[in-house]
């Protein structure tokens, strides 16, 4: 008998053993047990060949009648055609290159042959079918044939040289070796659920008897996937609980009143309970682990400034994280502005009860570095803002309190825990997480399961509105010309625009800054910031101000780009997405997104809220070539529709791969999910997260569950769980 642990060579032999491994990556006999169909095929009902009818997917028993080969042509190679006849008629099978086949196909043999039906020259045929052919000591043919017509065949992911069927006879010989296995699932779990054992489930989810008992079998192993993940988010958040760390309470009168007091609007009402909710958790002996996510320019970054200021007060430090040198800087300025004299501690004209807020990326000087480090080392920067320079071993905080990260999902799991590290004394910081894209709850549940989660929904008063529409370039050229005549009407009226593309230029492959999703079936290639804007030049907005902005441009020339853009010198900026996040002009009031359908929906959503901050009513056109009816123009016309970031993150699930929405991806690993859909899933993963947050809170370390802590420790050594870290 073998477990999952045992190595393929030694079940399936060492030719196939190799070709699963260098073709599929499976190893082990687990490997090959979690390698699931991804359907399934009935072969038919046993059809008279006097009743056959064209497309019909049949299975017959008939008698060869005769068989012949011979040379086509038109083409190389052999055409092997069998003539069959079951009495009421007669149908002829054609194989090409496969003269081998002849062994089989001898006159007067009886068989089951199964296809789809195809008519050539007026007569019934049957292509490349699938075959049985009868031992001749069989003589119940009638009863054998209806089981071979019952049989469910799985289908699995293949390869050219690992086709379906080698994968099928892999499975069908290990099934036959498979010993009693150690099941991850408690028994109460099970009891509970009504589910399958572990051993039950492969049996029927490889070889079903009845198609029920493969939906059955894939529920229990979906559950299964659902548990392990549950439960290694509920050890993390039972283990966080229990580390120690310093309360954080804003002081009364201090920085946090004094911010509130020189802002130039209310705070809103979700903006205050949020802000309630983070400073209970801030003033307690234990890590705050907190996900704040809310809609475009719902006022997240002013929540977590309260927050980063209430740690001040108490004596400590605040980093931000952010992903880009562009958005850190970006940060860093915002967080200046709205501290104003609060951010000049020490300086002439600083509030004595001020701070300073420091930046530190890469692309900095000697000097300014040096003085970044001394001012965080030494905590007179009470606000750190930075990207990865801030992981790096020498940069060491006075006193670090609380980490906020903005855009999570860049970062890994040895980043967030070299930042983590940095404070004092043993204690951890306490850590927020932002996320601008809204998430559904199921992904919520599943990808950020170790984190208690505030959303702002509300967005600020006094916003514009933005409407959005698709420009169709194929079927209606016209219309491009008039997006560029509408750039010329807005820049007359003082505002700024926006113009997207996805890439750079200069031959590169894609974005400095991100690189977009590749339209569907689209090997043209994309817009150009570069191309398109040397075009804008000196064709439609020839003597409009206009300038480039890219992740390759230096910091200093970035911030001068933006600054001439916010000031109205260059109206126009021609850019990647590195405006997706953080950039605030309140005058932008027009975007243009050439080839939109290289983008995908958060990340439209995403850039279209860079417009409409201020006063000023926007306009957001989505240019694409598109067809109607294809997946990428109905992601456009959603984006279209609805400014619904929650409505609209659905849609971008729904259109994801699975790997893509849990940080496969960005990890570089497959997904340890081979069945479980968190959109599709729900009711599963709501059952997953409570029966297992009761296992482990009557047993954390799993002592009474081995079998369902090794699961937890192959999903985690293979590095497959990075988006479940949030610490």
């Amino acid at each position: 008998m073998v477990g999952f642990d045992t190595q393929l060579t030694s079940v399936v032999g060492d030719k196939t053993a190799k070709a699963l491994a260098k073709t599929l990556d499976l190893q082990t006999v687990g490997d090959l047990m979690r390698h699931y169909p991804r359907r399934y095929v009935q072969r038919g009902e046993l059809t008279e060949l006097s009743s056959l009818r064209d497309d019909e997917l049949v299975t017959v028993v008939a008698r060869v009648k005769s068989v012949s080969r011979r040379h086509m042509k038109n083409r190389r190679g052999t055409l092997l055609e069998a003539v069959v006849t079951d009495g009421t008629g007669e149908l002829r099978l054609t194989f090409f290159n496969q003269a081998w086949r002849e062994r089989d196909l001898r006159p007067d043999r009886i068989g089951l042959f199964a296809g789809k039906v195809g008519t050539f020259r007026d007569q019934r045929q049957l292509a490349h079918p699938e075959y049985q052919m009868f031992p001749d000591d069989v003589t119940d043919f009638q009863q054998a044939a209806e089981e071979y017509a019952d049989e469910i065949i799985p289908v699995y992911p293949a390869s050219e040289k690992v086709p379906s069927w080698l994968v099928a006879k892999s499975v069908e010989v290990t099934l036959q070796q498979l010993g009693d296995l150690p099941d991850p699932l408690p028994d109460e779990v099970l009891r509970k659920r009504r589910l399958p054992g572990l051993v039950a489930a492969l049996n029927a989810v490889h070889r079903p008897k009845a198609i029920e008992k493969a939906w059955t079998a894939q529920r229990r192993l979906r559950f299964e996937e659902a548990f392990v993940l549950q439960t290694e988010l509920a050890r993390r958040r039972l283990s966080t609980a229990a580390l120690p760390a310093h309360p954080r309470r804003a002081t009364p009168g201090g920085l946090v009143d004094a911010l509130d007091e020189r802002l130039p609007f209310e705070l809103t009402e979700g903006q205050r309970q949020v802000g309630d909710q983070l400073a209970a958790e801030l003033d307690t002996p234990h890590p705050m682990h907190r996900l704040l996510q809310g809609e475009v320019g719902a006022g997240k970054t002013v929540v977590a400034l309260r927050a980063m200021l209430a740690v001040v007060d108490a004596g400590g430090q605040a980093a931000l994280l952010a992903p880009t040198e562009v958005l850190a800087q970006q940060h860093h300025r915002s967080l200046t502005a709205m501290l104003g004299e609060l951010a000049q501690a020490g300086m002439l004209g600083g509030a004595d009860q001020g701070t300073r807020v420091a930046l530190l990326t890469g692309s900095m000087s000697t000097a300014q570095r040096r003085t970044a480090l001394n001012e965080i080392v030494t905590g007179d920067a009470g606000i750190v803002v930075g990207t990865h320079a801030l992981l790096e071993e020498n940069v060491q905080f006075f006193d670090l309190g609380l980490v906020v990260v903005d855009e999570q999902h860049r970062f890994g799991v040895e980043q967030r825990a070299a930042l983590a590290a940095k404070s004092r004394d043993g204690t951890r910081p306490h850590v927020l997480v932002m996320t601008a894209t809204p998430i559904p709850r199921t992904v919520a549940m599943t990808v950020f399961g170790d984190l208690e989660i505030s959303t702002l929904s509300d967005v600020p008063r006094g916003r514009a509105d933005v409407a959005t529409h698709v420009v169709p370039v194929d079927e209606k050229p016209h219309y491009l010309d008039r997006a560029w005549q509408r750039v010329r009407e807005e820049v007359e009226k003082g505002h700024r625009v926006y113009i997207v593309c996805p890439r750079i230029g200069d031959d590169d492959t894609g974005s400095a800054d991100e690189e977009p999703p590749p339209a569907d079936d689209d090997k043209r290639r994309p817009a150009a910031v570069l191309e398109l804007a040397e075009h804008l030049r000196t064709g439609p907005l020839q003597g409009v101000g206009l300038d480039v902005l890219h992740g390759r441009l230096p910091s200093e020339t970035k911030d001068a780009v933006m600054a001439a853009f916010a000031a109205g010198t260059t109206p126009v900026v021609v850019a990647t997405t590195v405006i997706e996040v953080g950039i605030d002009v309140p005058t932008a009031s027009m975007m243009v997104i050439v080839d939109a359908d290289r983008f995908g929906v958060s990340q439209l959503h995403q850039l279209r809220g860079r417009i409409g901050r201020g006063a000023i009513p926007g306009v957001c056109l989505l240019v694409t070539e598109a067809p109607p009816g294809t997946p990428a123009r109905e992601r456009l016309d959603a984006v279209a529709k609805t400014r619904d970031g929650f409505e609209l993150s659905q849609v971008d699930l729904e259109h994801r791969r699975e790997g893509d929405v849990l940080g496969a991806s960005q990890s570089g690993h497959r997904s340890s999910l081979k069945l479980l859909r968190v959109i599709r899933d729900v009711e599963i993963i709501e059952q997953a997260r409570e029966d297992a947050g009761a296992v482990v809170e009557a047993d954390p370390d799993l002592a009474a569950h081995p079998a369902l802590l090794d699961a937890v420790r192959a999903a985690l050594a293979e590095q497959e769980a990075d988006y479940l870290d949030k610490a």
